[in-house]
């Protein structure tokens, strides 16, 4: 028996059993198999289990039959059927035939994917450092030598290797690919496949790189070589395992939390990983390193965790719990709310407390949170949907710990500790970029975990433990609010699971200490300071001024960095110049030193306004930095009247292209009719036909919004006529650059008017 020990890269079913990777400590890659069974399990009545037996004995594929009693979290302990399957890889179809000859029982555990019941049974996951007992190539004990819940886990040595196309292959035609690994880089031109494909696969088996980086790999590039592989008759070593076929799996789309969700088309290797920065999901959030840690957490191989839903990630942990503690995993939830009267309703499912914001500029600001309240509330007050409710006065139900504390525990510790290593770390220090997305992974799942304990398709989930959670946290708010007030803090403002507060002569954390240990003391959750504020803005609605909004507000912190929520810099279908504008004009606001000394601040971003007006009135913008990225909601017939991406769509449609709900569409407001031109089909756009009016008025509204609330505070007005952004016909001239020197006094005089949106 020898022993090996490294990185377990990765774990797939082959013909008769389990295949696994491992990159060896000694730096080469090893094969290994391993033999590994699956158990699903039936319910019902006891001649129909019976019938189930004798059916299952009569099947081709080899089972393990017996009768047992498992948990099951809504019913407690049940009798059932268990099924052991022999060869893992004829699971899935086993189970659709069984379903098909038994529709009226209930089964359990019968689509759990086959790397979750490896990581439940030994504890290991994607990257686990491991030692490997093996006998003749076939693995006979697995050690984990680390848990998924390591701040610094020893990395593995990973090769990657990198391809990309010279340009978007959906609004271009790319010429050739860009090929980089380590220190090489050269680009192969696409007009000549057959060197293409030669030189790929000589690098491919030469460097043979653990995993192929791609972009738009997934929907465009792995497609069109397999494809050149077939018409040319060569071989491209894709897959490390050349016994196992490429895994493709279809574009779809789904509702979901009331929207529409676009997966596109997959493409995954075997023995090598394959991840598309454009297909993965919150790539952009937090990268390679994100998703890594989402597999180690979740225990989903790689190529699954960076393109699935931070939901489905908590589904497979809570998976992965219920099959160590032995608890049945419901094939379909058929757990029914339970009966209420309006007036139940009401008391129950009152959602999160938002408290409406004292509109305007704030000077001196503490924003306070919760550290992932729902979650912690969850853990800490044990809510579950087999736990009993204790009531809402902050008090932890009786009992052992259900499965939703017990799947989020860990987790959530492991983020309370990188936020505090996070706060002792120099901002140059190396691992402070790691660290951020590590936490970044972490709080899309605890996001996700409150959502999905209400949510109906949800395996453990229960409408009633999602509302407790609620009600506990609404309870907790209030005392924090208590606790401000009993301090002679005023509140500015509270939502869901923060407040904003502010006291004459606070103005450094140490000056918060003390409310923040008299809110842990009051609730028992843990909490921390987002930070101070040198000044911050709660705005109101856009349609009445005196209505407050409780999500869209943008502030400074003392140490100049800027936090904005609702604006348009923060939504995605804002074209790129009007939100770089609006950071911009945010930059130089935050320039001052305080409240106070925003007057002198003040006119530079009233010039640099000015300027990016003048410079999109001239036609000088990139109509790229223009373009607009709107989501398509439904099929195109089910429009009544075509929303500007719906008409985008057509001219697509018309191109040769597909779209389909849940993509997002990009395009320019254009002069004329239909109004608008998708950016993606093959003509390019004439400039001279962009809409200038709309986005002058887009920008006017934009820089509004960062300006005015300002304005007003400097010149101390109550009405927009404080904004005065362009200096009319007959003003003074214009200094150096085109813009004019402006004081306190000049910005209240006549010579300035609200923007301008004409062509003048």
């Amino acid at each position: 028996m020898e022993t090996f020990s490294g990185w377990l890269f990765d774990v797939y079913p082959n013909e008769t059993n389990l295949t696994l990777w491992l990159i060896g400590e000694d730096g080469q890659r090893y094969r290994f198999v391993q033999d590994f069974t699956a158990t699903v399990y039936a319910a019902g009545p006891a001649p129909r289990l019976r019938m189930l037996w004798r059916w299952l004995k009569g099947q081709p594929i080899p089972v393990r039959l017996s009768r047992l009693e498992r948990r099951d979290v809504f019913q407690g302990t049940i009798p059932v059927l268990s099924a052991e399957v022999m060869r893992p890889a004829k699971l899935d179809e086993l189970f659709r035939n069984t379903v098909a000859a038994f529709p009226d029982l209930t089964y359990y555990d019968g689509d759990i994917s086959l790397p979750l019941r490896h990581a439940a049974a030994f504890g290991a996951f994607p990257l686990a450092r491991v030692r490997l007992e093996v006998r003749a190539e076939k693995v006979v004990n697995i050690t984990p030598l680390d848990t998924p819940w390591d701040l610094e886990p020893v990395p593995a040595p990973l090769r990657i290797l990198s391809i990309e196309p010279d340009c978007d292959p959906a609004h271009g035609e790319p010429k050739a690919l860009v090929v980089s690994y380590e220190r090489v880089r050269y680009s192969l031109p696409l007009e000549r496949t057959t060197p293409l494909l030669i030189g790929l696969a000589a690098d491919l088996r030469r460097y043979d790189p653990d995993v192929i980086l791609t972009s738009w790999g997934d929907t465009w590039l792995l497609p069109l070589l397999m494809e050149l592989c077939k018409e040319k008759g060569i071989t491209l070593p894709l897959n490390r395992d050349e016994s196992q076929s490429v895994v493709e799996r279809k574009e779809h789309t789904y509702f979901s939390y009331g929207q529409i969700v676009y997966r596109g088309r997959q493409v995954q290797l075997r023995g090598r990983w394959h991840l598309d920065r454009h297909n993965a999901m919150l790539w952009n959030d937090y990268g390679m390193a994100g998703v890594l840690e989402m597999a180690r957490v979740t225990r989903q191989p790689v190529q699954d965790a960076a393109r699935l839903s931070p939901g489905t990630g908590i589904s497979s942990m809570q998976f992965v719990t219920a099959l160590q503690k032995n608890i049945l995993i419901p094939w379909h939830k058929n757990q029914a709310e339970t009966p209420k009267t309006a007036m139940d309703l009401m008391r129950s499912d009152m959602g999160g407390m938002v408290y409406q914001p004292t509109v305007g500029l704030h000077r001196d600001v503490g924003g306070i949170d919760f550290v992932s309240m729902y979650p912690g509330i969850m853990v800490r007050f044990n809510i579950s949907p087999e736990v009993p409710r204790a009531g809402t006065d902050l008090e932890p139900a009786e009992g052992e710990p259900g499965i939703i504390p017990l799947t989020l525990a860990p987790l959530l510790n492991k983020r309370l500790a990188l936020k505090s290593a996070l706060l002792t770390l120099n901002k140059f220090d190396c691992r402070r970029p790691v660290y951020q997305a590590l936490a970044s992974a972490h709080k899309w799942l605890l996001v996700t975990c409150f959502g999905y304990l209400g949510y109906k398709n949800a395996r453990f989930g229960r409408i009633e433990a999602h509302e407790a959670v609620t009600a506990y946290g609404r309870e907790a708010l209030l005392r924090a609010k208590e606790a401000a007030e009993d301090l002679d803090y005023e509140i500015l403002h509270m939502y869901v699971d923060g407040l904003w507060v502010h006291k004459q002569g606070c103005r450094t954390p140490a000056d918060f200490e003390a409310l923040l240990a008299d809110i842990t003391e009051r609730t028992g959750l843990p909490i921390s300071l987002d930070g101070v504020y040198r000044w911050v803005v709660f705005l109101p609605s856009r349609v009445n001024e005196r209505v407050p909004v409780a999500n869209r507000y943008f502030g400074v912190f003392q140490d100049g960095s800027i936090k904005v929520r609702g604006i348009e810099a923060r939504r995605r279908d804002t074209s790129p110049f009007i939100a770089e504008t609006q950071m911009a004009i945010l930059e130089i606001l935050a320039k001052a030193e305080d409240a106070d000394h925003l007057k002198e601040v003040y006119p530079k971003a009233l010039a640099y306004s000015d300027g990016a007006m003048k410079v999109l009135r001239a036609g000088r913008v990139p109509v790229e930095k223009l373009l607009v990225s709107q989501k398509l909601s439904r099929e195109l017939g089910e429009y009544s009247s075509p929303s500007p991406a719906a008409r985008a769509v057509r001219q697509l449609q018309a191109a040769g292209k597909a779209v389909r709900p849940g993509q997002r569409v990009r395009f320019l407001f254009t002069l004329g009719k239909p109004g608008v031109r998708a950016w993606d089909v093959p003509e390019q756009p004439d400039p001279r036909c962009v809409d200038v009016k709309r986005y002058q008025t887009l920008l006017k509204r934009a820089v509004e919004t960062v300006l005015t609330p300002i304005g007003q505070s400097v010149t101390g007005g109550k009405d927009k006529e404080c904004l005065y952004l362009f200096p009319v016909k007959n003003a003074e001239p214009l200094g150096e650059g085109g813009t004019q020197r402006l004081d306190a006094h000049s910005i209240s005089n006549s010579n300035y008017l609200s923007m301008e949106v004409d062509d003048e």
